[in-house]
């Protein structure tokens, strides 16, 4: 886990049982914060090797993120190495939202099955879970 406290705004959380990886942000995002954010992740599952990923934006109070960066993400190796595993991007803001829609667009080629949504009801519905049960991932 990643620490709010340590003024890094995300955590990183697992679901042993369903082998979800959900990853939170929070509070203000910027390109820089979304890049760090985007590394770190990709350490953290190729330590866990999830089933599955969940982005989870809910918690971001704004998003300064410019498209540019969004494409040069989308074309990064995926944070998840395996193509065929479920990806679901939560984000229940309509400026969030378009973002993550402009990144699965670019990204589609390498992620295929990536997801885009507004709730974690409907990420759940997606990854036919109920009820998951995250624990926080401790540092390396």
């Amino acid at each position: 886990m990643v620490s709010k406290g340590d003024g890094i705004p995300y955590v990183f959380e697992y679901d042993l049982a369903n082998g979800i990886l959900l990853n939170r942000l929070s509070g203000p995002v910027t390109d820089e914060v979304l890049k760090d954010f985007f590394r770190a992740g990709a350490q953290s599952a190729a330590r866990m090797h999830p089933r599955a990923g969940v982005i989870d934006f809910s918690e971001v109070t704004s998003f300064d993120v410019s498209a540019k960066t969004i494409e040069e993400l989308a074309r990064e190796k995926p944070v998840l190495r395996d193509p065929r595993l479920r990806r679901v991007i939560i984000a229940p803001s309509a400026e969030v939202f378009g973002m993550m829609r402009m990144f699965e667009i670019e990204a589609e080629k390498h992620r295929p099955e990536i997801h885009v949504v507004r709730s974690e009801r409907e990420a759940w519905a997606i990854l036919a879970v109920q009820n998951p049960k995250f624990e926080p991932l401790e540092p390396e």
